[in-house]
């Protein structure tokens, strides 16, 4: 099972390559470019420094959304062509699962926290569970993630509400992170803490190792069907419902 891993929904552009349960290349970078500049030579780059038969790639897989718009819409342009052309499907990761997912096995909860602007943030909580192992002495065999709270767009008050009433340790991470920062400790009333720099981003690798639990239970979409999930309207859309909504008022 070979999976090519996009996530152009934040701040960071990032491709990954994993075979079964091997990451073969990451590529990450966040430095002055836009995601439309940056991605397409970034796939290239892991294509010609893996040797990559493109058609041997079983499927593509990206961080779905929620995330900046324009972010969303170059990465899932690039899977839904890489898709089609090739002839393999698309496996939708959830931009805040993917998130969490850089911080497997903790034993706090985590709260990803992508800065969703005009006071709110892309968020959700997530913990990992302890899976059964199949030997007669029951070891562990891994963890598996668990949603707590499904992503949303609130207020970080609402999510920190939340989190205080859970009652229980909390990572954060995330570009929101330094945003919310003096917020956050005005806000919480459990202990908390902060994922360090190598893990407090959006990495395709993540996204690439939940993709390939999603392929393996059968969780794919045709590249034709594929779309983002927003979660909110655009800016654009905003300003054309508030267009449209003062012309109707003017008109009564």
């Amino acid at each position: 099972m070979k999976i090519l891993a996009l996530d152009s929904s934040g701040l960071v552009a990032s491709v990954a390559l994993a075979e079964d349960d091997l990451l073969i290349a990451e590529y990450d970078i966040q430095y002055k470019k836009t995601h439309s500049q940056t991605l397409l030579p970034m796939l290239g780059e892991i294509r010609d420094m893996t040797e990559l038969d493109m058609t041997s790639v079983d499927a593509v897989a990206l961080a779905a959304g929620p995330g900046s718009f324009t972010g969303l819409r170059i990465g899932s342009a690039t899977a839904k062509g890489l898709g089609l052309a090739l002839g393999i499907p698309i496996v939708e990761v959830p931009t805040l699962e993917g998130l969490a997912y850089n911080l497997y096995g903790a034993a706090d909860y985590i709260c990803p926290m992508m800065d969703a602007r005009r006071g709110q943030v892309y968020t959700g909580i997530y913990e990992f569970v302890k899976e059964a192992g199949e030997d007669a002495e029951d070891v562990p065999a891994g963890y598996s993630i668990r949603t707590v709270e499904p992503q949303c767009a609130v207020a970080v008050g609402e999510i920190a509400g939340k989190l205080n009433d859970l009652g229980r340790r909390v990572i954060f991470l995330g570009d929101g992170v330094p945003v919310y920062r003096q917020r956050l400790a005005e806000l919480m009333r459990v202990e908390y803490s902060f994922a360090p720099a190598h893990m407090n981003r959006q990495r395709a690798a993540s996204v690439a190792a939940l993709a390939g639990i999603y392929f393996k239970k059968g969780i794919t979409v045709p590249a034709a069907e594929h779309a983002p999930v927003y979660l909110r309207p655009s800016q654009a859309e905003r300003e054309r419902d508030e267009r449209n909504m003062a012309a109707r008022r003017e008109e009564t």
